[in-house]
């Protein structure tokens, strides 16, 4: 069973946009185990630089000094059976390694 991670950039005004990722899992780890391993890399077990994990930015057209920042936030892991579509062609294994380097300052 391949893990669509859905994620989003939420602004200091509230304001959210969404973006979603589907890896393969090819060992078949356990949704709720991959969402502990990511939380345990996350900062505050939930945010991450979207540039530095490889996934597309969700930052609005428009940049505001006031109520940007760099910040984009894990929603949840889900079970699917949607073909993987990462860009980098990467595993849920690789993309929770590249979480730990966009967590790291």
């Amino acid at each position: 069973m391949n893990i669509r991670f859905e994620y989003l950039y939420r602004d200091v005004g509230n304001f959210k946009n969404w973006g979603e990722l589907v890896f393969s899992n090819p060992h078949n780890i356990n949704v709720n185990l991959v969402k502990s391993m990511a939380e345990n890399v996350l900062i505050d077990q939930a945010y991450f630089v979207a540039s530095k994990a490889d996934v597309p930015d969700l930052h609005f057209k428009e940049y505001n000094v006031q109520l940007d920042h760099g910040w984009h936030e894990l929603h949840i892991f889900v079970p699917t059976e949607e073909a993987p579509n990462d860009p980098c062609g990467r595993n849920i294994e690789e993309f929770i390694e590249s979480l730990r380097c966009a967590a790291s300052e």
